[in-house]
């Protein structure tokens, strides 16, 4: 693998590849935003696709038809946009059915709460806010006083996406329904569950338990997965919990690998009563010879693991002991969160080889695939951190260059941890480098960042030719705080980076450079410590430049500073200075 190379997504091409892990992200959403574009596009217009020839014709290459093929008011048509997943369609011509008087089989019926369900009327939300903006546009207001109407919080297991509305046409189609039977009851339960109705999708299980249905394992794992918004104590969940996991044994309703998960997921969010829960969970898994997932072993780290409070060491070996026999395949959305989830364990523990025996297991087959462009670049920045805290400084820079920008775009964090790193090992003549990097991944205009490297850079003496690189480092901040690029205002200078770019022009003779920084001094309101006044004295004298120690002195009496006294015996004391200099 070229440790140069940008990841595969991107173009080969050093004026397109990004340069940070914000613009990565951007370029990657922009990507996928287009992708999704074409699509609409070919949706909204598909008679503009008809005419599409390729020889020879690969049919899973071609593009889905997307338009119904049947017409007329009847239940073929109605399975048909069912199956196309056109949700207002669908409802639309249910209800036209009904209209006429057209009965609709409970095969059918139960296809289209399947897919209102799934979507969560997610079309008719979206056609509602196309009427209210056309109710505004009708009134004549204003749209630069128009406000973005705010939704009510609702407690559900997701934070995001469309919500369940009250009597939607999933509630409505299933009231009027003349016929219930067992799918009705669960598919109602999973969209209110999956949706943020979670107190609604218990009340349904009740009622179904009241019809006598027999419920199916994955609306068991649904409602297991919203015992959090249902109760509020701990006790009360885990009790909750064991009501339906009893409910799975009198209907003889054998559990999955997704059941098993939701039960720790809940357990996440039950205290000290799911670390004493949570082995008793993987023994019975054990028992009924169901293998965990990544997704289990990420529930289990997240329980005993904790920022506060952290478990033993043993329990994170034994998972990784398993981890890295095996090669995963993808079993439940949560998998993707094990290798990052696990990489923060081991920082938090401080602990290098667990990171190392984890990275070679992330390497093992297809394991690596579990790690998207955001989880990728978090995962190998804290692996990188723990690096930095942990490792011998020639094995940090080894990882060091063959990491970025390949695997990840080092933070701000992974900078700082770097040149601390450089410190401990006093190796600090590799900070040019580290400089000419931070310009590339646009971290020089960072304050907290320039700081810290202008304070390793001026706190001791080194030999002339890191003197010399340092002084060129210094060069390039001090021309990031007076210019200003594309529209983005200079820097304001802080004392501390004024007299450590001072000290640092001052130890290569650069005397103009030194005084020019020094007068800033007074142009910025600041204080010169008496140390970026010895500093250039010293500089004057090794250049043998006494009207520079002059007008240092003079400058001191100025600023009023109590060092202006021992300045003015030095340099008549170190220098020859004529009458008129005296």
């Amino acid at each position: 693998q070229d440790p140069t190379a940008a990841h595969y997504m991107f173009q080969d091409d050093p004026y397109l590849m990004p340069r940070n892990s914000a613009n990565a992200r951007l370029l990657s959403l922009s990507k996928e935003s287009g992708r999704n574009a074409a699509k609409y596009i070919i949706k909204q217009f598909p008679q503009y696709f008809d005419k599409i020839l390729a020889e020879p014709n690969v049919p899973c290459l071609m593009p889905v038809t997307l338009t119904p093929q049947l017409e007329g008011v009847n239940e073929e048509a109605l399975r048909e946009r069912i199956n196309l997943r056109m949700v207002k369609a669908s409802v639309d011509l249910f209800d036209q059915l009904l209209q006429a008087g057209t009965p609709v089989s409970l095969e059918t019926t139960n296809s289209l709460l399947d897919l209102l369900c799934f979507y969560g009327d997610g079309e008719s939300v979206q056609e509602e806010q196309r009427e209210e903006k056309e109710d505004l546009e009708e009134s004549g207001v204003n749209a630069s006083e128009q406000k973005t109407p705010k939704r009510p919080l609702q407690r559900g297991p997701r934070s995001s996406g469309s919500r369940w509305r009250e009597n939607n046409d999933a509630e409505r189609i299933f009231k009027i329904m003349p016929e219930r039977n067992a799918h009705s009851y669960c598919t109602m339960i999973r969209g209110m569950a999956k949706h943020g109705a979670s107190a609604k999708a218990y009340d349904m299980y009740t009622e179904l338990l009241n019809e006598r249905h027999k419920v199916d394992v994955h609306t068991f794992n649904a409602l297991i997965a919203a015992v959090p918004f249902l109760k509020d104590k701990s006790p009360e969940r885990w009790e909750l919990v064991k009501v339906f996991l009893n409910h799975m044994v009198q209907q003889e309703v054998p559990p999955n690998l997704l059941t098993f998960n939701a039960v720790l997921k809940t357990l996440r969010r039950c205290g000290g009563i799911g670390r004493s829960m949570a082995i008793s969970v993987l023994k019975e898994m054990e028992a009924l010879k169901i293998e965990p997932s990544l997704a289990t072993y990420e529930h289990l780290l997240f329980i005993f693991y904790r920022a506060v409070d952290l478990g033993p060491s043993s329990i994170i070996s034994e998972v990784l002991e398993d981890v890295e026999k095996r090669s995963f395949t993808a079993q439940d959305p949560d998998d993707a969160n094990f290798f990052a989830t696990a990489m923060q364990v081991c920082c938090d523990l401080k602990d290098i080889k667990l990171a190392y025996r984890l990275n070679k297991a992330m390497e093992k087959g297809d394991n690596w695939k579990f790690l998207d462009m955001s989880q990728l670049n978090s995962y190998w920045s804290k692996f990188f951190s723990l690096l930095c805290m942990m490792e011998q400084i020639d094995v940090v820079l080894k990882w060091y260059r063959e990491m970025p920008p390949s695997l990840f775009y080092p933070s701000p964090k992974n900078i700082v941890d770097l040149l601390q790193a450089l410190d401990a090992a006093n190796h600090l003549e590799a900070i040019p480098s580290v400089w000419e990097d931070m310009k590339l991944l646009g971290f020089n205009r960072r304050q907290d960042l320039l700081e810290e490297i202008l304070s390793l850079m001026s706190r001791d003496t080194h030999p002339e030719e890191t003197q010399l690189a340092f002084a060129k480092c210094a060069e390039d901040i001090k021309n990031v705080h007076e210019q200003s690029w594309r529209e983005q205002a200079p820097l304001a200078w802080t004392g501390s980076a004024l007299g450590h770019v001072a000290v640092l022009f001052s130890r290569v003779g650069r005397t103009q450079d030194a005084w020019y920084v020094i007068e800033r001094f007074q142009q910025a309101n600041r204080i010169p410590t008496d140390r970026v006044m010895d500093e250039f004295l010293n500089c004057a004298k090794q250049t043998n430049s006494p009207d520079e120690a002059i007008k240092l002195v003079k400058l001191a009496v100025s600023l009023g500073l109590s060092s202006a006294h021992r300045l003015k015996s030095r340099a008549e004391k170190e220098f020859e200075l004529s009458e008129s200099q005296r």
